[in-house]
């Protein structure tokens, strides 16, 4: 076995960074997605989303930063960008029902190698299932990227061949960037587009317990 080093949350928002076009507009999932307002890169725009009522948004507000009554839809006080808005919870679901949105980043308990996405309830009885705008946002936003951990805590990988708790929505998902790796749904399967230095094809193949197909170079 090989030694590989997980990408932390903040590698894993940066490598979704690089995937953004300038100009987008993004709506960031509560979780982990959020983090991703903190690196927003000096050389392109990219206008955030919040489905509480907000467009503009910018880092987390920290220290004298903070305002209470400026708050994303995870309850994370933040700061707003210059140019930002504040508006009306049912102005904000009609941009994103409306086909505004150019990608949603959410979390998830499952992706499917169809793209199936399962991020609202697990089988935990004991667990508070709460599935807010999710639905929404994977069938109004134009692309859905799903930031995770690639395995559960006792080890289970988090793609699937077919999920087993609740969809939030079917063949939503276009991309997947987990600790581990990124990988794209195609008609094909889950393609591996990148890996953590040290984790081999067949090494992450056997940790996500699902065939994957490798991206051949020219």
């Amino acid at each position: 076995m090989s030694t590989y080093t997980p990408r932390t949350t903040a590698q894993i928002a940066q490598r979704i960074v690089q995937d953004i076009p300038d100009g987008a507009y993004v709506n960031l999932g509560i979780g982990q997605p959020m983090s991703i307002a903190n690196y927003l890169p000096p050389d392109k725009e990219i206008i955030l989303q919040s489905e509480n009522g907000i467009l503009g948004m910018g880092p987390l507000a920290t220290g004298d930063q903070i305002d209470p009554d400026l708050v994303n839809a995870g309850k994370q006080n933040i700061t707003l960008l210059k140019g930002g808005s504040i508006f009306h919870h049912g102005d904000s679901f009609a941009m994103i029902r409306g086909g505004h949105i150019d990608i949603c980043v959410l979390g998830a308990f499952q992706v499917s190698v169809k793209g199936d996405l399962a991020n609202w309830r697990t089988q935990d009885p004991d667990a508070i299932p709460a599935v807010g705008g999710a639905m929404d946002l994977a069938f109004g936003a134009k692309q859905v990227f799903v930031m995770m951990e690639h395995l559960t805590k006792s080890g289970a990988s988090k793609l699937v061949e077919q999920c087993t708790y609740p969809l939030t929505g079917a063949g939503v998902v276009t991309r997947v960037y987990t600790d581990l790796a990124t990988l794209e749904i195609t008609p094909q399967g889950m393609l591996v587009i990148d890996r953590v230095d040290g984790l081999s094809h067949a090494e992450l193949e056997k940790l996500s317990n699902i065939p994957l197909l490798e991206k051949t170079h020219d």
